[in-house]
């Protein structure tokens, strides 16, 4: 497109390199140099962007602490001019609060328009090896321990290869916890995608939580998980048993968090099962 050439007015939601700066496509550089003001996360980075593209567009500060104050005047502001949206890197609204700004953008009756591109999960998918037919992105897991556990407990079940994203210094508490709430599933730690030091580390998630557990890698790092094995589902008959057995030993929430693990199934289902069963006598 012609670079004098202005764009319509509304939301542009523009994908960034996640570390080679050779994977901005041709129209998202377009898009940022032709843009009114550009909404981001963190302007020290994506000045560094800017300077790529050979533009000057202002900036204007979207991320956790800002988004709600500044949310209506650019909604207001899409009216007659054209705002692009970025995140610090990838692509926008995984993992960060963007969607709220599509929302109301679209709420407003303004243009919203994608331009794709690098998204971390998406390319760490790539490189685990692991099936892609079906998956879930769950994001960060919580920071507190027994929150994490809840967190993994719900998706323990899931049939699908689960992709997270961690930070190096928790990488071996968080991968010690998914091995033990869901299984020693095969998986892959993924890092530095694109970078000069990319790796894609596989092993059983046992394996990969002793192999960082005193070396938190730098870098971004995304893990892929297998989906569960093809072990057919445990029947009604087969958790009351288990509970049963499991209640002779434990308390309540100790029995189905026992037998949750041992047969796959959800913990909150399972106490309440095994309330009734110790109603019953």
């Amino acid at each position: 497109m012609n670079p004098e050439t202005p764009l319509n007015p509304g939301l542009y939601i523009v994908a960034t390199p996640i570390g080679n700066l050779g994977d901005l496509s041709p129209r998202a550089a377009d898009i940022l140099a032709r843009a009114d003001v550009v909404a981001v996360e963190d302007s020290r980075v994506t000045a560094g962007l800017l300077r790529h593209v050979g533009t000057k567009t202002p900036m204007v500060p979207y991320h956790d602490h800002s988004a709600e104050g500044v949310r209506p005047a650019l909604i207001a502001r899409m009216a007659t001019e054209a705002v692009a949206l970025v995140s610090d890197a990838g692509t926008p609204l995984i993992s960060d609060p963007g969607f709220k700004l599509v929302r109301d953008a679209r709420a407003a009756g303004h243009l919203v328009v994608t331009i794709p591109g690098p998204c971390a999960a998406v390319a760490a998918l790539t490189l685990a090896g692991l099936p892609t037919d079906r998956f879930l992105f769950v994001g960060f897991l919580p920071s507190k321990a027994h929150a994490r556990s809840e967190a993994i407990a719900e998706i323990a079940t899931i049939r699908a290869t689960l992709v997270l994203y961690e930070s190096g210094p928790r990488l071996g508490a968080s991968l010690a916890a998914l091995a033990e709430g869901l299984g020693d599933r095969e998986a892959a730690v993924t890092r530095e995608i694109t970078k000069r030091f990319e790796e894609a580390v596989t092993g059983t998630l046992t394996t990969l939580a002793t192999r960082y557990a005193d070396a938190p890698p730098r870098g971004e790092i995304v893990i892929v998980i297998a989906p569960p094995g093809d072990a057919p589902p445990a029947s009604a008959e087969d958790a009351d048993t288990a509970l049963a057995d499991a209640l002779t030993r434990l308390s309540t929430g100790q029995a189905a968090s026992e037998v949750a693990k041992a047969l796959g199934l959800d913990r909150k289902t399972l106490y309440a099962r095994a309330l009734e069963l110790k109603a019953k006598g």
